[in-house]
């Protein structure tokens, strides 16, 4: 009989779902993707049907284990879209289509909440200054809009929990997936009775918890081609994940991840909060992580090219040739409002500079350096608020292949940015969960030293880009106080 040696790791991120099969070294060893439409019936909402994330899920783990046999898989742990949720009847169907961390209708119910409860009561209570991204604040736009759905729901379920319960039959979730909804009191790492009962939802609607790196249950079916009896185990947020996966368990390194948003964490031993960063569990099952976040990063990379009908391959290849600074043009990437340190959700993209001489070149590496600029300006608070001081970066997400990116952030940043050799960290995060849960290695931390890579491309700051930069930056860093001023 074959013995298991494989653990597989999942990322049901905003665009696709990925599984990696990695052995006991973080070797990878097979892998698969599918992607996943999002729907925006309305401007600025953003939807999936949930039965898109059990598809891909399903066909990723069928392709793997077609090629590899069920026999050689000791394990599955799934990383996910953070705040993203759904609703669940009793026949174990969702009720509605799933509501995206990108979704921003509940503007006015952050309002409401910061009202009624205080901004300051509600990130002590969740780690999180008020923003719609947190499902807490799509809760109380359905308590409002869809009052029917939450009474026919008898479970309101993160993506992890939903795969989970699909795999397992349990209704049952990881802390460090749960907390990006806002739903759980941090420092008690149990959710919070009192926003539950704001919402109206109550704590029988939703999963049971349990640490990251734990055995939550076995699947029970042959389903998704596991084998019945497959061990799941508890996985997270794919921020924290990813950080995992890229080996970041100190404060001196960072991990920035260049997807769909921009994101950047940092490892804390306590809880602490703060409107420098968001708090998050650490999957590593030891302390947290203090994490900003720009929710526009590869988003607004793919609305240049909508908006130019230039083709990715060629922008990219000729915003190398452009200079530094990109002639003057300077972009703030405010297109879905600005997080931390900010918190303005009226906050919108701005672009200033604009001169007939500009191309969409030049408004290409705009994107690129608006982004690692303010980069920049959150890494200040964070490092202000955290106390912490990064040494260097390890990056990872779509924009990482470009090395044009790395670059300008490591200049922006004046860091070192490591890339490391692995195309998914998030999947190897949640391997390497995966293989803590089952007891190949006694801690996430011993998981992580074995499996995750340690080499990897490392870009130095330019020396002949330094000087244009720090001109931007101090020209970058007044513009949004100046526009919110001018707002009132």
């Amino acid at each position: 009989m074959t013995t298991p040696d494989l653990v597989i790791g999942v990322d049901s991120s905003t665009t696709a779902t990925k599984a990696v099969a990695f052995d006991a070294t973080g070797r990878p060893v097979a892998s698969a993707r599918r992607p996943h439409p999002t729907r925006r019936p309305y401007p600025g909402y953003a939807e999936q049907d949930p039965e898109h994330w059990w598809q891909g899920l399903c066909a990723c783990l069928d392709e793997i284990t077609s090629r590899l046999g069920t026999e050689r898989i000791a394990a599955v742990a799934i990383t996910h879209q953070r705040e993203t949720f759904t609703l669940i009847e009793a026949s174990g169907r969702p009720i509605r289509s799933g509501i995206l961390w990108l979704d921003e209708r509940a503007r006015p119910q952050v309002a409401a909440l910061s009202a009624r409860l205080g901004r300051e009561t509600l990130r002590a209570i969740t780690g999180k200054p008020p923003d719609p991204t947190p499902a807490l604040y799509g809760l109380a736009w359905l308590a409002e809009h869809e009052p029917e759905a939450l009474v026919r729901t008898v479970r309101v379920v993160d993506v992890h929990a939903f795969l989970v319960g699909r795999l397992t039959g349990r209704a049952i979730t990881s802390t460090a997936s749960a907390d990006p909804l806002g739903l759980l009191d941090m420092a008690a790492l149990d959710w919070s009775d009192r926003l539950l009962r704001e919402v109206g939802v109550g704590r029988g609607q939703m999963p049971t918890l349990a640490p990251p790196g734990t055995v939550l249950g076995e699947v029970v079916t042959a389903a998704c081609g596991l084998r019945p009896g497959t061990p799941v185990v508890a996985g997270g947020g794919d921020g924290q994940v990813c950080g995992l996966g890229l080996g970041v368990l100190t404060p001196g390194t960072a991990y920035l991840s260049l997807g769909s948003g921009a994101v950047c964490g940092i490892h804390a031993p306590a809880y602490r909060h703060d409107l420098g960063f968001r708090t998050l569990v650490s999957p590593s099952g030891e302390g947290f992580i203090l994490e900003t976040c720009l929710r526009t990063c590869t988003q607004l990379v793919d609305w240049v090219v909508t908006l130019t009908g230039r083709p990715l391959d060629e922008l990219a290849t000729a915003a190398a040739d452009v200079a530094p600074g990109a002639d003057g043009l300077l972009l703030v990437p405010y297109w879905s409002g600005v997080m931390s340190p900010y918190w303005d959700d009226t906050a919108r993209g701005t672009v200033t500079g604009l001169g007939l001489d500009h191309g969409p070149a030049h408004l290409f590496r705009a994107a690129l350096e608006g982004v690692a600029l303010e980069q920049a300006v959150a890494l200040d608070a964070l490092q202000r608020a955290g106390e912490v001081r990064v040494r260097e970066l390890a990056v990872t997400g779509g924009g990482a292949s470009s090395a044009l990116w790395c670059e300008i952030v490591a200049t922006v940043l004046g860091r070192p940015v490591r890339r490391p050799p692995i195309a998914d960290a998030g999947c190897l995060g949640a391997a390497i969960l995966a293989a803590t849960g089952i007891g190949w290695y006694a801690s996430a931390a011993d998981a992580a030293e074995a499996m995750a890579p340690a080499a990897g491309e490392t870009f130095v700051p330019r020396t002949d880009w330094a000087a244009t930069y720090a001109v931007a930056f101090a020209r970058y860093r007044t513009i949004h106080p100046a526009l919110a001023a001018a707002r009132g």
